[in-house]
């Protein structure tokens, strides 16, 4: 029989707070999350934008670093919007991805500041495209995967069977702005999960839990009830 997890609240356990911001989660989802970053190796959150999952993952990262939890963030994402025009930015991989991948690491550096982010950079927070992940093996990381929703089937079990010891990874997404099959293999992903007795999180955020203004709440539920 598959053994239930019960969620608790977050602020039920004891976490130091950030040295440089203290994280409060905002929603009762937010809090889920929280709680299935201290609790599980790999966890999804998918849902709508503005709801914070961008920012709640990064904060725990950022935490997680601070607190000697994990030793690195690496920092991923495919490429779909990205794979013809990749090359046409100047400088490195790093610096090709890093216009693709702020949102993830403007949190970052809000949460250990800008001076020691810059110093991590590289070492312990790593940018690393997709398409070399496949025969690497993570330890001791917080994995983020930005844009899950536009992952196939086949990125995911690359992805995911590189979680090593002492790894979280977090899948972030939202199913409603995949360009790749409706963001339907990162929902299969889940399920197969679920059907084979595997133990992955799943918190999935709706309109109710946007938190970043009133004209965002406004202009998601007119696009789901316009069907767009």
């Amino acid at each position: 029989m598959k053994r239930q997890r019960k969620f608790t609240s977050a602020s039920t356990h004891e976490h130091k707070p950030l040295p440089c911001k203290k994280f409060v989660p905002k929603t009762p989802n937010q809090e889920k999350l929280v709680y299935s970053f201290y609790n599980s190796s790999l966890v999804c959150g998918t849902g709508c934008a503005g709801t914070g999952k961008t920012y709640t993952t990064g904060m725990v990262a950022a935490r997680m670093l601070l607190e000697n939890r994990v030793e690195k963030i690496v920092l991923t994402r495919p490429n779909i919007p990205t794979g013809r025009t990749l090359g046409h930015f100047p400088g490195d991989i790093k610096d090709k991805l890093a216009p693709w991948l702020s949102p993830i690491t403007n949190v970052i550096k809000e949460g250990i500041g800008s001076y020691k982010y810059e110093k991590m950079l590289g070492h312990q927070i790593l940018i690393q495209p997709l398409e070399t992940i496949r025969g690497m093996s993570f330890e001791n990381c917080f994995v983020i995967v930005d844009e899950s929703q536009n992952l196939t089937i086949e990125e995911i079990k690359a992805l995911t069977t590189r979680i090593g010891e002492g790894t979280i990874m977090a899948l972030i997404g939202d199913p409603a702005q995949s360009d790749v099959k409706g963001g339907t293999d990162l929902t299969q992903f889940v399920n197969l999960c679920n059907r084979n007795n595997i133990e992955v999180p799943s918190v999935e955020f709706s309109v109710d839990d946007i938190v970043r203004s009133d004209i965002c709440g406004e202009l998601i539920r007119m696009f789901h009830t316009e069907g767009i």
